[in-house]
C-alpha cells in the first residue's frame, strides 16, 4: 500500500526469453502477487507510445528494467521527461515516453528507473542466473517499502544515483 493516496503504476519491461533480460516482466509478475492498494502493475517486451495513456492516470510511475553494468543488486534513478527528435513507434525509451504522456496528456506523473543488475544475456531461455535472482528478490523488498510513503527521491539520494 502506498500509504499516500497517491496511483503508482509499476511497469516491468525486457525479454523473459533472454535470461537476465526478464528481471523487468518477472519483476512485475511477482510484484503484482502483493495485490497493493494505489499500486497498478503492467509488463511488457518494451516501452510503447501508447503507454503513455496509462502515465497520465497516475502520480508515479517505476520503470524496472534489468540493467547489464549497473550497480549491484540494483540502481533507482530520477526519470527526467526528455524529448527526443525520433522513436519508433514499437520502442521508445523511458525519458522521452515521459516526456509524451506530460505533453500529449498533460501528465503531471514523476517518474523513477529501478534497473535491476543482471548478467547473463546472450544466450536464449526463460530462467534468471542465480545472481540476477538474488537482485531481483533484493529490489522487490526495496520498492514495498519505498511505496510505503512514496518519497521516491529520498532513495534515489540514499543510493548515491544521481537524477538523470
Amino acid at each position: 500500500m502506498t500509504g499516500t493516496g497517491k496511483k503508482v503504476l509499476v511497469f516491468g519491461y525486457g525479454n523473459p526469453g533472454r535470461l537476465d533480460d526478464g528481471l523487468g516482466p518477472i519483476f512485475a509478475e511477482e510484484f503484482e502477487k502483493l495485490n497493493l492498494e494505489g499500486v497498478s502493475v503492467d509488463s511488457n517486451y518494451q516501452l510503447s507510445v501508447e503507454d503513455s495513456a496509462a502515465i497520465a492516470e497516475h502520480d508515479y510511475v517505476i520503470f524496472v528494467d534489468a540493467d547489464e553494468s549497473g550497480p549491484e543488486p540494483f540502481h533507482f534513478e530520477h526519470v527526467v521527461p526528455r524529448a527526443h527528435m525520433s522513436f519508433s513507434s514499437h520502442s521508445i525509451s523511458a525519458d522521452a515516453l515521459m516526456s509524451m504522456a506530460e505533453e500529449l496528456l498533460s501528465s503531471k506523473a514523476e517518474a523513477y528507473m529501478l534497473g535491476i543488475r543482471g548478467y547473463e544475456f546472450n544466450e536464449f531461455g526463460e530462467w534468471l542466473s542465480p545472481k540476477a535472482k538474488k537482485n531481483l528478490a533484493e529490489a522487490l523488498v526495496f520498492l514495498e517499502k519505498a511505496l510505503g510513503d512514496c518519497n521516491f527521491a529520498m532513495y534515489v539520494n540514499r543510493f548515491g544515483i544521481k537524477n538523470r
